[in-house]
């Protein structure tokens, strides 16, 4: 998979995992478009190291699902992270 649409995979994914997560989160749409590309690569570091699955195709349900998981992941500490920050 390529760089343009690794970065498309991860702006993506982000937008999703935003979507899919209860309760208002800190940051903007860039913010959270930044974070799911972040998210993204951690899902497939995970997704490899753990599960032994590839982030290879861009249409495998496979990389969606481990961008999205891995987004979601970014998100929840980034969201601890910038709570705690604002006390």
């Amino acid at each position: 998979m390529g760089f343009l649409a690794f970065l498309i995979l991860g702006l993506i994914a982000g937008a999703i995992a935003k979507a899919i997560l209860p309760g208002r989160q800190g940051g903007g749409i860039i913010i959270t478009l930044i974070l799911g590309v972040v998210g993204a690569l951690l899902g497939g570091f995970i997704g490899s190291a753990l599960f032994h699955v590839p982030m290879g195709e861009f249409f495998s349900i496979w990389t969606w699902l481990l961008a999205i998981g891995g987004a979601i992941i970014v998100l929840l500490v980034y969201g601890m992270i910038s709570k705690r920050s604002v006390r």
